[in-house]
């Protein structure tokens, strides 16, 4: 192996464990909460949909994830499944 892949799959490693969807961030959420605020904790979300005022963000994956429902701007709701 290269010394570039190498390096290379450490950066992938190291990205990987610096995720943000963890048990301790999901504590930190709360109802009222702004669309800002969540992505200040949670960083920039993996997909996003909505409409009429509503909308769902989710941070993750199928297997470790967070879910945000908002309503306007505001935390309405939330959920998280594999958190570690």
């Amino acid at each position: 192996m290269s010394l570039r892949n190498f390096a290379l799959l450490c950066f992938c490693v190291v990205l990987a464990a610096c995720s943000k969807v963890t048990q301790e961030n999901y504590s930190k959420l709360k109802t009222g909460m702004t669309k800002a605020e969540v992505e200040a904790l949670l960083g920039d979300p993996t997909d996003c949909a909505g409409a009429m005022g509503l909308s769902s963000c989710t941070w993750g994956d199928k297997k470790q994830f967070i879910s945000v429902q908002y309503a306007g701007d505001k935390v309405m709701m939330f959920s998280g499944e594999g958190l570690n």
